[in-house]
């Protein structure tokens, strides 16, 4: 028993020691900063830097390629942030559906979510603890020059009401038959009382989410489902997740939100432990029959092909954006162990190329003799091409190829002075470390035939 405590708590440092280097390599590599850092910063708030909006852009523009600019069922949309108050009053957040058990520590006063204390004292100073109460996690605004009860309302919780509200919008503009869906990316803002594991938890995210509408049909909505849940894992997968890291977990019946008749999470595995990554749900017909009873407009539909008209039932796949970049990111994050030509300790983020903020970084391999003249007409054709390109021509070039490997840059383009007698160049692959001559007029070709 005593041994595998020990094992098990050799692991449970590995990982604390894991996540602290990825935190520590993103901050100092450009990835992710601590919101209003200069200012103590703000909890469960973060931002993007050079690379981070990089890779954030890249992750989004594959969801979208992927569900849809791709599929002939699908069209998008981008709705306002801040909605009218009664679209979540209808939609069940202002009741007790959306809320956390709150707990407060009556020495430090320190807020904690209930269901997440281990003990009945504070886990900060072991100071008494307040009973449990509701926090609704909508973060409150007003509208209009007076602060008062006619001007409240919210910053969004979820994106989804804002595709629900624009069903018949939607619907009549685009002329889509169901089964269809209606896709969207965007922020949306909770005010949860302990934000934490990083990006993973925060006041301030993204979502991409899908309202997948078809007939209403319990066997139709299951069908629909299982084909969600394994469209949304091949996503990660095709991107460089691995499989051994993901698991399918199924609610409960009895932990099913309201309104769904089932849910699954997608999950990985942080090294802070197995997490939601994404969640597939059967929302059945609750929100646009609430939206139809609390707004006065008919959001139903017809079907010409039956001659029926019904509330459509919804399946839908959520991801949190954010979430899933910190996964690539872990899965990614690579340390030698010297045995692959690399010395000891030296980190490779090992990016899938679609998702990597830079695609390829182009050196001279000295400051002389035309040489940087040649790089930069390289760099500037592989721009012209649309690739994200980092030049650079300081300091050794393995010490540059170590730098590129870092933040998961796949191609490293080296232009040597064999370049001004053959006209080509070297390609180092960041994985393989494998190098191959290229002509210096097919290099913008060999690049982009490798992100296809």
């Amino acid at each position: 028993m005593a041994k595998e405590n020990m094992e098990s708590s050799l692991v449970a440092d590995a990982s604390r020691d894991k996540m602290d280097k990825i935190i520590s390599l993103c901050k100092r590599r450009g990835f992710i900063f601590q919101s209003s850092e200069i200012y103590g910063g703000i909890g469960g708030v973060y931002d993007f830097g050079p690379l981070g909006v990089e890779m954030k852009r890249n992750l989004k523009d594959e969801w979208w390629r992927k569900f849809v600019t791709s599929r002939e069922d699908m069209v998008g949309l981008d709705a306002g942030i801040i909605m009218n108050a009664k679209v979540w009053e209808a939609s069940g957040h202002t009741g007790s559906g959306f809320t956390d058990p709150l707990r407060e520590c009556k020495k430090c006063h320190h807020r904690f979510r209930a269901d997440q204390l281990e003990k009945d004292v504070c886990p900060d100073c072991g100071g008494e603890l307040t009973e449990e109460k509701s926090f609704n996690i909508l973060v409150k605004t007003f509208l209009g020059p007076v602060e008062d009860s006619s001007t409240l309302t919210y910053l969004r919780g979820e994106t989804a009401q804002g595709i629900f509200v624009n069903f018949k919008n939607v619907t009549e503009s685009s002329r889509k038959k169901i089964p269809f869906g209606i896709a969207q990316i965007g922020k949306a803002f909770r005010n949860e009382i302990t934000p934490g594991n990083y990006i993973f938890r925060t006041r301030e995210f993204e979502q991409a989410e899908i309202e997948y509408f078809i007939t209403p049909d319990k066997e139709e909505s299951k069908k629909w489902y299982t084909t969600w849940i394994d469209a949304v894992k091949h996503f990660y997968t095709d991107l460089g997740i691995k499989e051994d890291n993901l698991a399918i977990y199924e609610h409960p019946k009895e932990k099913l939100s309201h309104y769904s008749i089932g849910t699954s999470d997608i999950e990985y595995k942080y090294p802070f432990g197995q997490s939601e990554l994404a969640g597939i749900a059967q929302r059945t017909d609750f929100d646009l029959s609430q939206h139809t009873k609390f707004s006065g407009t008919d959001l139903s539909y017809f079907d010409e092909q039956g001659g029926k008209r019904f509330i459509p039932y919804v399946v839908e796949p959520s991801m949190g954006i954010d979430r899933a970049l910190l996964a690539f990111l872990c899965d990614a994050y690579d340390e030698s162990d010297g045995s692959d030509g690399r010395e000891s300790g030296e980190v490779t983020l090992r990016l899938h190329p679609k998702l990597a903020p830079v695609k390829v970084a182009v050196f001279p391999l000295m400051k002389k003799e035309g040489l940087p003249e040649v790089a930069k007409k390289i760099s500037d054709e592989l721009k012209a091409a649309g690739l994200n390109v980092f030049y650079d021509e300081s300091g050794s070039v393995g010490r540059r190829y170590r730098r590129q490997d870092e933040i998961g840059t796949p191609w490293c383009v080296t232009v040597d002075f064999d370049s001004l007698k053959d006209n080509s160049v070297t390609i180092r692959d960041r994985d393989t470390m494998k190098q191959e001559r290229v002509a210096i007029d097919k290099v913008t070709e060999h690049i982009c035939g490798k992100l296809k």
